[in-house]
């Protein structure tokens, strides 16, 4: 069988930079306040544009990384919550921005967990044989979904997107080594947009509600993703047989740096081996661990060969964890 392996990666953060003095210009709150609690200096607002073009830009990205063009490429699988529209799908969209007609593919909804279960089943495509050229991009509009009057919530999320080609690797020794994935449906009270979809269609009470921005219990949710992503981590390292000394990076999801610090002490591994960009981005949903590689490797940060460890935590509940071993 193949091993998978990321042999490009993009990234793109949209133009507009929010810092967290925007919020106090309105909402009872401060940039201490904020930066202390969350590790949030600011975050990125698309203003003229959809999941789909954050999606494709950072598509085109990857493609242009690897020098080739879209039309080769064989499928494209997008981890959102904020799709352009029920459908068609934002893949399909994605796929005529971008001129990839000889692909098809699919969105994925796993959440804050979206990217790591597309790169799951990406690379079960590319291992199984079928195909040998899988893109997979975590991208997410958050704004399209947050109340900006709710300042619990308005101040965590931003809008962003990230993509990685999957290859069969050269050399079966680097790649997508593990991974594993969980789910646990009872959280879906804790974490939840309720209006929208067919339990309760868009109506003026569903507006009035609220119910079609985020709701979140940040106290729960906060103590079931420390858990969560801690466990999944030395889950993936003693699956592997690896030690703190053998990973060169953490690549947490970007939710809040307490839940990053709790999961790299965890591991026994120092925030020097840790992947942050939280403090300029905010929570971008699935774009956050894609951004974080991409952005490492594009300042020469990460060479092949190293171990990265992955995990993420989200709405469902959804986490999980995945061990790469860097082909590039």
């Amino acid at each position: 069988m193949n091993v998978p392996a990321i042999t490009a990666i993009g990234h793109f953060a949209p133009g507009k930079v929010v810092p967290n003095s925007y919020f106090e210009s309105y909402l009872d709150t401060t940039d201490e306040w904020i930066l202390t609690r969350t590790g949030i200096a600011e975050r990125r607002y698309i203003e003229n544009g959809a999941t789909s073009d954050l999606a494709a830009e950072a598509a085109r990205r990857a493609l242009t990384m690897r020098g080739i063009s879209a039309e080769e490429l064989d499928l494209i699988i997008i981890a959102t919550v904020t799709p352009d529209m029920f459908f068609p799908s934002t893949a399909a969209l994605v796929q005529q921005k971008i001129g990839a007609k000889n692909a098809w593919g699919f969105d994925l909804s796993g959440a804050c967990s979206g990217f790591l279960f597309a790169l799951a089943t990406g690379n079960q495509f590319v291992k199984s044989g079928t195909y040998n050229k899988v893109l997979v991009i975590g991208a997410d509009k958050m704004t399209s979904i947050v109340d900006f009057d709710d300042r619990n919530s308005v101040i965590l999320f931003g809008d962003g997107g990230a993509a990685v080609l999957l290859e069969p690797s050269e050399d079966p020794n680097f790649g997508i080594i593990d991974w594993v994935n969980y789910m646990d449906g009872s959280g879906e009270e804790s974490l939840n947009m309720k209006g929208g979809g067919s339990r309760n269609p868009a109506s003026h009470e569903t507006v009035d509600k609220g119910w079609h921005y985020i709701y979140q219990d940040g106290k729960t949710v906060f103590k079931m993703a420390v858990v969560g992503m801690a466990e999944v981590s030395v889950e993936i390292m003693k699956r592997n047989n690896l030690g703190a000394d053998d990973v060169a990076y953490l690549v947490p999801h970007q939710a809040n740096l307490r839940i990053i610090q709790a999961t790299a002490e965890r591991m026994g591994i120092g925030m020097e081996k840790v992947m942050v960009n939280i403090n300029r981005y905010g929570n971008t949903t699935a774009a956050t661990i894609p951004s974080c590689m991409a952005e490492y490797y594009a300042a020469g940060k990460v060479k092949k060969g190293d171990n990265l460890v992955l995990s993420a935590f989200g709405a469902g509940y959804t986490w999980g964890g995945a061990l790469i071993r860097w082909a590039i």
